[in-house]
């Protein structure tokens, strides 16, 4: 083989060996900016896209060992690749599609599984993983939030007036210690010498 062909190859197979997947598209009829604009918002998620022979593109998958989809590597094709998760890249070429009506996600491999288009787009709607840890730590922290308004409420109840009296725990405290206004009444009138009572009267006789 040509040793230029072979620097190719190597360098696609590279590529492919450091990315966990690999994504094809059609990039028929993109204009030159608008290529160079998809390569920088593919880069902004961690990924690269690369035009190269289809041929070339073969003998790479085929020397790293993934699944042949040597009969979708036709026409005017670019490989796209990546450090990061495959849903950020599918997420920019979805994003792209859908304002240029172009390119066009064929097929793809992830680990040792083919991808078809309708998949890779359905991928592209997967939540990072950064927005997934952030529902789950709302998830996480609603018990602990619902409790602190449980709280708030108990000690500090919205609307109320704050002059009506202190509403610290200790105030809480102090104030159920408090005998209530009747059990004072009860326990005065009972400290109070009860009246002298009536004089029984005989019965009268028959």
């Amino acid at each position: 083989m040509n040793p230029d062909k072979q620097i190719i190859i190597d360098s696609l197979l590279a590529r492919v060996n450091d990315s966990p997947y690999v994504i094809v598209i059609d990039y028929t009829g993109l204009t030159v900016p608008q290529f160079s604009e998809l390569r920088n918002r593919l880069d902004a998620g961690g990924a690269k896209c690369t035009v190269a022979k289809n041929s070339y593109m073969r003998k790479a998958l085929a020397e790293a060992g993934l699944p042949d989809i040597g009969t979708q590597l036709i026409g005017q094709t670019a490989f796209v690749t990546g450090n990061s998760e495959v849903f950020m890249a599918a997420k920019a070429l979805k994003n792209f599609e859908k304002e240029f009506k172009k390119p066009e996600m064929k097929i793809g491999i992830l680990g040792d599984s083919i991808l078809d288009g309708d998949k890779l787009k359905a991928i592209a709607d997967i939540p990072s993983r950064e927005a997934i840890l952030s529902q789950l730590l709302s998830v996480i922290n609603e018990p602990a939030a619902r409790i602190a308004r449980v709280i708030q409420a108990k000690f500090n109840p919205e609307g109320a007036d704050s002059s009506a009296g202190d509403s610290t725990p200790e105030a809480v405290a102090e104030d159920q210690d408090a005998p209530a206004p009747a059990t004072a009444e009860i326990a005065a009138a009972k400290e109070e010498p009860a009246p002298p009572a009536a004089e029984e009267t005989e019965a009268p006789t028959a």
